[in-house]
């Protein structure tokens, strides 16, 4: 997307994930009677799912009464990139075109009634409050199960150094979370210097854009919706203001 705008990007790996608590995640999948739906807010939570899925016994289970119970409930999501994973263990995302965590709480809100049996939230340890304040406001409860740890990639230290080394300062840098935020942008702006200020800073989506200005960053732009499509036009437009 990038290029069709004759932008060339570097893709630098910021985060490292392990995942924890998988028995936990698949006994909890082993009992939809006991819950009214499914949340995921991140790709990462599926990726807990799938590796359950690796074990025989587990798969055969998934695939033989597991899926098609979990089907007859809901399964909301936030964003293409989530909903495309939860097509492929076999379930029906909604909800995907709310873009974000806020959005996707008040879908939630429209569709579930207060007191209704829980839904579960496969989610990371460095989730955002947003859903389950808005949802427990509502009365709808939500039971959320930590499955993945973020941490700083082990080669990011490196990469940046590199990047800044063979190709100097940056046009622009875009943000695809908060925790990239908080892994990545003291090594940026120690990298740049004096020359931060030339740097226009991007954001995938409203959560990451207020990380980057709570870490008193301006933001350029955030993209209209969390594609590639539109973050490539969001920074085209920031880069080149006059060409609209």
């Amino acid at each position: 997307e990038l290029g069709s705008y004759s932008l060339e990007a570097t893709l630098i790996p910021v985060l490292s994930f392990e995942f924890t608590s998988l028995d936990s995640l698949f006994e909890k999948l082993s009992h939809p009677e006991c819950y009214g739906g499914l949340v995921f807010t991140s790709p990462r939570a599926l990726e807990a799912i799938k590796i359950c899925l690796k074990e025989k016994s587990k798969k055969e289970a998934w695939s033989n009464s597991l899926k098609q119970m979990w089907n007859i409930k809901p399964t909301y999501v936030v964003g293409k990139a989530t909903a495309s994973l939860v097509e492929e263990i076999g379930l029906v995302p909604q909800g995907e075109k709310a873009g974000n965590a806020e959005k996707l709480a008040e879908y939630i809100c429209s569709r579930e009634k207060p007191n209704s049996s829980a839904l579960l939230f496969p989610c990371g340890a460095l989730k955002r409050e947003v859903l389950p304040t808005v949802l427990r406001e509502k009365g709808i409860p939500l039971e959320s199960l930590t499955v993945y740890q973020t941490a700083q990639h082990p080669d990011l230290q490196e990469s940046l150094s590199s990047y800044f080394s063979q190709q100097g300062i940056p046009a622009s840098v875009v943000f695809f979370s908060p925790s990239g935020v908080k892994f990545c942008l003291q090594h940026i702006q120690k990298l740049s210097g004096n020359l931060i200020d030339r740097v226009k800073f991007a954001a995938i989506g409203p959560s990451t854009a207020e990380a980057l200005r709570g870490a008193g960053v301006a933001v350029s732009c955030t993209a209209g919706s969390p594609t590639a499509q539109d973050l490539a036009a969001a920074i085209h437009t920031a880069l080149h203001p006059h060409s609209c």
